[in-house]
């Protein structure tokens, strides 16, 4: 299981975060990152980019997009080679090329959908489109052999992530369950350090980092971070 899977990281450009969301006085710019995972059975396609948004939202996060048919093509593949879509979330920066890939299912938490569904969310015209074709899903699903989506809720309440076997480990497609590797880093050691017992104060966790561990990860790859988990002592 997984010994023909591998998994590339597609840049799709970029954007700058404002300062009154960094939590700094600086602006911070962010990568826009989405992964092709090859498998015997198709390919998957974890988000699509940065979509068309509305004046006011351009100015204000000033995106960088590259063309999701160039990064395929740099993969050597094509939209139409695109077996199945599966969208973290469906803020516009992960969405952005869904349009493109009309007639393809796409699997979203059914929550996440009526939430885009519901207005004042993201570009409603990167939800809804000629072919949209949506693969509801409520909780985990083992969409192939060896890949899963885990639901890892909290920068949405529909968030999801895709769990892959590979021969040499487990492969974590995070999304935007964290920002930051660091920040999944720093959640990591507080369940160790809270399943060792240590004394309280301890920081709190994302409790669905049980689950993920249960597939024992080797490494986690981020939505706007280039990064990359890794456990701190990789078995041989």
């Amino acid at each position: 299981m997984g010994s023909n899977t591998a998994v590339h990281r597609l840049d799709l450009g970029y954007f700058v975060r404002p300062a009154t969301e960094t939590g700094g006085p600086q602006p911070r710019v962010e990568p826009v990152l989405a992964y092709l995972v090859r498998r015997d059975e198709g390919l998957i396609l974890f988000d699509t980019g940065v979509g068309a948004v509305d004046p006011e939202t351009e100015a204000h996060y000033r995106p960088q997009r590259r063309a999701l048919e160039g990064a395929l093509a740099a993969a050597g593949v094509t939209l139409a080679d695109v077996s199945l879509v599966v969208n973290c979330h469906l803020h516009f920066d992960h969405c952005g090329g869904n349009p493109l890939l009309g007639g393809k299912p796409i699997l979203v938490q059914a929550v996440e959908l009526a939430t885009a569904r519901q207005g004042g969310y993201t570009i409603d015209e990167l939800v809804d489109f000629p072919g949209a074709t949506y693969e509801e899903i409520a909780g985990e699903a083992e969409v192939w052999p060896g890949v899963w989506i885990i639901p890892t809720p909290g920068h949405t309440d529909g968030h999801q992530s895709l769990v892959i076997r590979q021969s040499d480990g487990t492969v974590v497609l995070a999304g935007q369950a964290h920002d930051f590797a660091s920040q999944f880093a720093s959640d990591h050691l507080a369940r160790h350090a809270a399943l060792q017992g240590l004394d309280q104060p301890l920081p709190t966790y994302r409790r669905w980092l049980e689950r993920l561990n249960d597939f024992d990860p080797r490494r986690v790859l981020f939505a706007h971070d280039c990064s990359v988990w890794e456990p701190p002592h990789q078995s041989g």
